[in-house]
């Protein structure tokens, strides 16, 4: 049973990071040169069109940062057992999903290339650390009572 809620977590917390960076990029309306909700349909013609613009990438690294960690508080909440490890996961999914986008399309600019390997693990660690301590501090709280209690 754990298995599959595990794989759903997985499943839901990476579904929440893309519909975070889809929603990043429709923020502002002259990056959208796409019809359809989400860029990810046209994505080669999308780079090329935003490949001189600096402030798109380094928005699209904080949208992603963003959106890892709430994808990894998500499944940190889902899972019942190694929140921080599942959260991390969903971080090398993540950096594994952009490398393939960096070595696919060659419209990013060096500093991105770099940057998604400082993004992604330490953004998906920090949504499971702030699940864990939530969780901590309960558990020490419920400690408590009890001994209150007696």
């Amino acid at each position: 049973m754990n298995f599959i809620r595990n794989t759903i977590a997985v499943i839901v917390g990476l579904g929440i990071a893309g519909l975070i960076i889809t929603l990043g990029i429709r923020v502002f309306p002259q990056w959208v040169t796409f019809e359809a909700f989400a860029p990810f349909e046209h994505w080669q013609r999308f780079l090329q069109s935003m490949q001189n613009n600096d402030a798109f990438f380094g928005f699209l690294l904080f949208v992603s940062g963003l959106g890892t960690t709430i994808g990894g508080v998500a499944t940190a909440i889902i899972v019942k057992y190694a929140k921080v490890a599942y959260a991390i996961l969903i971080g090398f999914i993540m950096l594994f999903i952009a490398m393939l986008d960096v070595i696919v399309f060659p419209y990013h600019p060096t500093f991105y290339k770099i940057s998604i390997f400082l993004t992604f693990f330490p953004f998906s660690w920090i949504g499971g650390k702030i699940v864990e301590v939530i969780y901590e501090r309960k558990k020490k709280r419920r400690i408590a009572e009890k001994m209150n209690k007696s």
